[in-house]
């Protein structure tokens, strides 16, 4: 059976920098990729407040969290940050031209042992697998957002995963808190966005078109679901650019006018004026306390 110890997990975006504190966290050493010192020191920035939330929503002790601290490196050197990788996550930016150009370096630079596996949201492996240089031991590993809560580990094949890849990634989402969820054929999305993804597409389609405001959208889902956030609460905690990466490549495949707005509106109103979502605490909403968060957002 193959193990992993030393983990590599390439982009420190929204989704790289929770994988790789959670995979630090559960005793994993982590070398943490970006492409340079200033996206690495922002990493950084986010594991302290990362490790709050450890601590308010997993009730973890400081020894643990310090000893997770201690587990993670970093490195903007692709070559030194890849030499001892058993296994590397690759999270970086949901471009495909920027996920062959990083595959086609990986490739040349990292030990024959490591296997990859893409976290990407929304494109198949089957898509990089040549350009890895060994699409046996490549396979899909994803995250829903807020890992350490909302633990979903799914594990996508494509047509050459081997199956031992295959089971050594499901094992390795397990040893990581991740509730493990094989899926034996590629499908765009896996199962999480399979569903999401409709929701936020509906919900920029009303909003687009002027059919409802964007709080009355969301306040008529979590009321008729009870669900805790609306389709652009959800938005923001995705992240606007991801939103934005997603809609763009839907606009330019099928010049859709509804499309190609939402993406302009996209650019122009929320990513050019710094309006990327909870990250940057203004998106579709304020936050630290955003309206869908008031005693009488409901009523």
């Amino acid at each position: 059976m193959i193990s992993f110890k030393n983990v590599t997990v390439a982009g420190s975006g929204v989704l790289g920098y929770q994988i790789a504190f959670q995979t630090a966290f559960h005793g994993f050493e982590v070398t943490v990729y970006d492409i340079n010192d200033e996206a690495l020191s922002k990493a950084k920035a986010k594991f302290k407040i990362l490790s709050e939330a450890f601590i308010n929503d997993l009730h973890v002790t400081q020894e643990q969290l310090d000893a997770a601290f201690q587990r993670l490196r970093y490195s903007s050197d692709l070559a030194t940050a890849v030499k001892d990788a058993d296994l590397v996550i690759e999270a970086v930016p949901e471009n495909p031209e920027i996920k062959i150009d990083f595959y086609q370096k990986l490739a040349t630079l990292a030990p024959q042992k490591t296997i990859f596996a893409t976290n990407s949201s929304t494109m198949l492996p089957s898509q990089f697998a040549t350009y890895t240089g060994r699409p046996s031991q490549f396979v899909a590993l994803h995250f829903a957002n807020e890992i350490w809560k909302h633990n979903t580990g799914e594990v996508m094949k494509h047509a050459d995963t081997s199956d031992d890849t295959f089971q050594a990634v499901l094992e390795f989402a397990k040893q990581i808190g991740m509730v493990a969820l094989p899926i034996y054929k590629e499908q765009p999305g896996y199962i999480v966005n399979s569903l999401l993804v409709p929701l936020l597409s509906a919900g920029m389609d009303l909003w687009i078109r002027d059919i409802a405001d964007i709080e009355t959208i969301d306040k008529t889902w979590m009321v008729a679901t009870g669900a805790p956030l609306g389709p652009f609460g959800i938005l923001d905690v995705v992240g606007i650019t991801t939103a934005y990466n997603i809609n763009k490549m839907a606009a330019d495949k099928t010049q859709d006018p509804v499309k190609l707005k939402i993406v302009e509106t996209l650019k122009s109103e929320f990513i050019d004026k710094g309006r990327l979502g909870v990250a940057t605490g203004k998106g579709f909403y304020t936050y630290p306390n955003p309206s869908y968060r008031n005693e009488d957002f409901l009523k």
